[in-house]
């Protein structure tokens, strides 16, 4: 009888080190799996010098000759967003050197969030047409052009603008005479609601205005609701 208590707490004390074993496996394994994903992460977001691929790319579209913004002022970035239907997606944009660290903070915050921003590709691959640009509901920021009607650059040429989905928040102008993208015209009534609406105090709003940027939809004149600029 001695024999067979002793075995079965011997046993009892190998299977207690087994599951011990086990979980702590798991738990290395899990843990592994977490840093990887957020080291995955951090790196996701980071800004760089515009690549010399990049930099092909934008030469003759959002960089045109005559072009006077040195690349050297200029920054690709890179960031994870969510879309409103919850899939993570890549987006990357080029701007100026002097707001590219803000950028990635804000859109690390809104990934946090599962803010919902729909797309972010460069405006090249629409041919630097912003109006295409923002029909696709593209978030954006350089591109040397002129504001729409008028021969003065616009701040989107300098890369110190950012419009940020842009066919649910579409530029309001000469009382409503003037809606651009055109493809906008229904959300420029701003009573209608979508993921996509920036309205002012959400947390988009709230995290460019802590990092100094003024919102085109506080204008007086015209309001243009995609448009954060600094």
């Amino acid at each position: 009888m001695m024999v067979i208590i002793i075995n079965s707490r011997y046993m009892h004390s190998r299977i207690s080190v087994f599951r011990l074993c086990f979980l702590f496996f798991c738990f290395i394994i899990f843990a592994s799996s977490a840093f990887a994903r957020l080291q995955s992460e951090v790196e996701a977001f980071r800004l760089r010098p515009v690549p010399d691929s990049i930099f092909t790319l934008m030469q003759g579209r959002s960089y045109p000759q005559g072009c006077m913004v040195k690349r050297s002022d200029l920054r690709y970035v890179e960031v994870l967003h969510y879309d409103a239907q919850g899939r993570v997606k890549r987006g990357e944009l080029v701007c100026h050197r002097s707001i590219a660290a803000d950028l990635v903070s804000i859109f690390r915050e809104l990934y946090k969030a599962r803010y919902p921003i729909e797309s972010m590709r460069l405006i090249d691959r629409y041919g630097a047409d912003d109006e295409r640009s923002m029909t696709a509901n593209n978030t954006s920021a350089f591109n040397y052009r002129h504001i729409a009607g008028t021969s003065r650059l616009s701040n989107h040429s300098w890369g110190r603008a950012i419009d940020v989905n842009p066919l649910y928040n579409p530029l309001v102008a000469r009382g409503g005479a003037v809606v651009q993208p055109r493809a906008g015209r229904r959300w420029a009534n701003r009573s209608r609601k979508s993921p996509y609406r920036i309205v002012q105090g959400d947390l988009l709003y709230r995290l460019f205005r802590q990092h100094g940027f003024s919102w085109g939809g506080s204008w007086k004149k015209r309001k243009d609701y995609q448009h954060f600029e600094k």
